[in-house]
C-alpha cells in the first residue's frame, strides 16, 4: 500500500499541476488536500481490481488518482464548519484552516470536477464507453444516491428525530463511505471489460469491505488517539452519532466486521492467488490504527 500511495501521489502530481497564473491560490489549496497522507485504500483497490484483468498500470493509476482527489473533495468540505468542523486532517491542518474557507470550498468543488475530466479523458481508457462507464459509476457512488445522500442523512440524524436502528444506520454508511469503496474495488472490472460475473464478485467485495471499513473506522473513533489516527477522535460519542459501535458495543461491532471481512474475502475465490493482495486488504481493514 505504501509503494502505490507513492505511485499514485505521483499520478496526482501530473493530474494536479501546479499554477502558476492567478489561479495558482486555488491549485495549491488542492494539491494540498490531494496530495501525500491517507493510506490511498481507495485507490489500492483500484490498482489491484485492475491487475486482475491485466490492465495497464498508467490507466489504472488515472483512475485511482481520479477516486483519491473525489475523495480528497469530500474530506475538505467534511472538515469545514458547516459539517464535521475539524482543524486537524491527515496530520496536519484542514484546508480551510491552511488557507480559509471560500477557497477550500473552491478547492473541494474543482478536486470534484478535476476526478471527471481525468476519467473522461482518452489517456484514461482508448474505448469511450469503457470512460463513460466510469464516470456514470462514479458520478452516481458520489451523488445524492451515494456519498452525497449518505452525508444528508448523517446531518439529519444528528438534528435529532427517532433512533436509528441497526439497519438504518447501515444504509447511512453504506451511502456515505461504502459507495466509493464500491466503485473502486469494482472499476479495474470497468477497465478491463471484464465479464459480468467478475465485476459482480469484485463490487460484493467492495459493499462487505466498505461495511468493515466503515466500523472500523467508528471503533477508531472511539478507541484510537488523534496522534495515531492523525485527526480528532471522540466526535461521534461528543456529537450523539449513531454508529453501530454506539448501538451495538464495542464487542459486537468487531464481530460484525470480522462477518464482513469474511464475506468479503469469499467474493474473491474464484480469482485465485492473484488476488491475495485484496484478501490481506480486508484484515487489514479491521487490524488498522489510522
Amino acid at each position: 500500500m505504501a509503494l502505490a500511495a507513492e505511485e499514485i501521489d505521483q499520478a496526482l502530481d501530473i493530474l494536479l499541476p501546479p499554477e502558476q497564473g492567478p489561479e495558482a491560490r486555488l491549485y495549491a489549496a488542492m494539491r494540498y488536500a490531494a496530495i501525500g497522507g491517507g493510506k490511498r485504500l481507495r485507490g489500492f483497490l483500484v490498482l489491484e481490481g485492475a491487475r486482475q484483468f491485466g490492465v495497464s498500470r498508467h490507466a489504472a493509476l488515472r483512475v485511482a488518482g481520479a477516486i483519491e482527489m473525489l475523495h480528497a473533495y469530500s474530506l475538505v468540505h467534511d472538515d469545514l464548519p458547516a459539517m464535521d468542523d475539524d482543524d486537524l486532517r491527515r496530520g496536519k491542518p484542514t484546508v480551510h484552516k491552511a488557507f480559509d474557507e471560500a477557497t477550500a470550498i473552491l478547492a473541494g468543488d474543482a478536486l470534484q470536477t478535476q476526478a471527471f475530466t481525468a476519467l473522461a479523458h482518452e489517456d484514461t481508457h482508448p474505448d469511450p464507453a469503457v470512460r463513460v462507464e466510469l464516470v456514470r459509476c462514479l458520478a452516481h457512488a458520489a451523488g445524492a444516491r451515494g456519498m452525497c445522500g449518505g452525508q444528508m442523512l448523517d446531518m439529519l440524524a444528528e438534528e435529532g428525530g427517532a433512533p436509528l436502528d441497526e439497519a438504518a444506520i447501515g444504509r447511512l454508511q453504506t451511502l456515505k463511505t461504502g459507495k466509493l469503496i464500491e466503485f473502486s474495488a469494482e472499476a479495474g472490472a470497468v477497465l478491463g471489460k471484464a465479464a459480468a460475473s467478475q465485476r459482480h464478485a469484485l463490487l460484493g467485495y467492495g459493499r462487505d469491505l466498505g461495511a468493515a471499513f466503515q466500523i472500523a473506522d467508528d471503533l477508531l473513533d472511539a478507541t484510537a488517539t488523534a496522534e495515531e489516527t492523525g485527526k480528532r477522535t471522540g466526535k461521534d460519542a461528543e456529537a450523539g452519532k449513531a454508529t453501530l459501535v454506539s448501538l451495538l458495543g464495542l464487542e459486537r461491532a468487531r464481530l460484525q466486521a470480522e462477518r464482513l471481512v469474511a464475506q468479503a474475502k469469499s467474493h474473491l475465490d474464484g480469482f485465485g492467488e492473484r488476488a491475495d493482495l485484496l484478501r490481506m486488504l480486508a484484515d487489514f481493514v479491521i487490524e488498522r490504527r489510522s
